[in-house]
């Protein structure tokens, strides 16, 4: 097979021999540092992406994905309003809730717990409760006659309060009753109908469900606080909650998941991009090892660069002889980096090889998820520096003076 005259030259130079073999060394170690720096940016991003969606789906699953309040006063009828709301284009699930706060007491135990009131029957159109489930149901939650009303737990704190399915705990809040003694708090005995884990620490060791009526009694209410609302398309959601302002007017106040988690996914986003600078700056040391590879070649090569332009070589092949080098070197080190990459992240991935504490993290796990154009920017961006460290070598050989190079051959 017929090959350029360059890449014929670059090639054999790259493969030095005998009394060259000291600058395929420094070649074979260039190519490893290469491998090195594109495997560390694409790990690097590929574990910053993975915490992103990991969180962002841990969210997604335990909180709607829109949020709708009408003010003043509440809602009064959510059968209507829900009805309302999923006409709107782009929303596939309305829900009800009441939130308030309390305290819970069992077994000598005594813990904070957010409350929120739910429609067990439209509470999974917004959110993944079913799925999150770990014992009993949603039906138990309203008691039947003459029994305790029910109460779901997150997992952990279930655990904190050392109750299981078809124990009983008391709930303290805020709202309580007149006496002539002052105000007293008011506290209801509860049966746990069941414990979930949607897999957000904040949920699994604060949050309790109950039924709306239920938490209506708790809190002194006779409306709906918020209607929750799950999109087909989450990054849709700002533009949904807009139209529905847009649509019933300023009587609605609207928030969307990204809203919410703005600052979360804002210091994620600022940690992404400084990782992936500070690690990027293997790649350019590896591109400084080519600048020396290439300069000691030149160096080591001027008799031959001499003879070359003395047989009629063009300053612009000799430019294109070291160019090719240099962009093999940069070429072979990011393609074994690129798959040492993909190889890795596929591991630590698949076998959850890094575990990290879940009450600080969030997850259990340290997840690593690569991006297609992620990836394919780091690869063109290896090439890119690899090529451009080729420039100033290059133009040293072609500059090269033949006269001066032979004249004490």
């Amino acid at each position: 097979m017929n090959i350029p005259f360059e890449l014929h030259i670059a090639l054999r130079y790259l493969l030095a021999k005998r009394r060259q073999t000291g600058i395929s060394v420094i070649s074979l170690l260039s190519i490893l540092g290469v491998t090195v720096g594109v495997m560390a940016v694409i790990v690097a991003l590929a574990l910053m992406t993975g915490m992103q969606q990991e969180l962002r789906d841990r969210i997604l699953a335990s909180q709607a994905h829109v949020y709708v309040w009408k003010v003043p006063g509440g809602i009064d009828d959510y059968h209507a309003e829900a009805a309302k709301l999923r006409a709107v284009p782009g929303v596939i699930g309305a829900a009800p809730a009441i939130l308030g706060q309390g305290l819970g007491f069992a077994v000598g135990e005594t813990v904070p717990i957010q409350i929120k009131g739910i429609d067990p029957q439209l509470e999974p159109q917004v959110t993944d409760i079913v799925s999150a489930l770990q014992s009993g149901s949603l039906a138990k939650l309203a008691g039947d006659t003459g029994t305790l009303d029910g109460v779901l737990l997150g997992k952990e704190l279930a655990a904190k309060l050392n109750v299981k399915v078809g124990d009983q705990i008391s709930l303290l809040t805020p709202q309580g009753t007149l006496s002539p003694m002052g105000l007293f708090p008011r506290s209801k005995r509860l049966r746990v109908a069941g414990t979930f884990s949607l897999g957000w620490a904040e949920f699994d060791t604060t949050y309790g469900f109950v039924s709306l009526d239920v938490a209506k009694r708790l809190f002194d209410k006779d409306k709906v606080d918020l209607m929750q609302l799950r999109v087909n398309e989450i990054y849709a959601a700002p533009q949904i909650a807009e139209s529905i302002t847009a649509k019933f007017g300023q009587a609605y106040y609207v928030q969307d998941w990204a809203d919410m988690n703005r600052s979360l996914f804002s210091a994620l986003w600022l940690e992404k991009v400084a990782v992936s600078m500070a690690i990027g700056l293997i790649v350019m040391v590896a591109a400084l090892n080519i600048v020396v590879s290439l300069i000691l070649l030149v160096m080591e090569k001027n008799r031959d660069i001499a003879i070359l332009k003395t047989m009629g070589t063009s300053a612009r092949s000799v430019t294109a002889i070291f160019v090719m080098q240099g962009l093999i070197i940069g070429l072979a080190g990011t393609v074994a980096g690129a798959i040492g990459g993909l190889a890795l992240c596929s591991v630590l991935d698949r076998y959850k090889l890094i575990r990290v504490p879940m009450d600080v993290y969030q997850v259990s796990y340290m997840p690593f998820r690569v991006l297609p154009k992620d990836f394919a920017l780091v690869v063109v961006a290896a090439v890119v520096i690899c090529l451009v460290a080729t420039i100033y070598p290059s133009r040293q050989a072609s500059s090269l003076d033949p006269a001066r190079a032979l004249r004490y051959e």
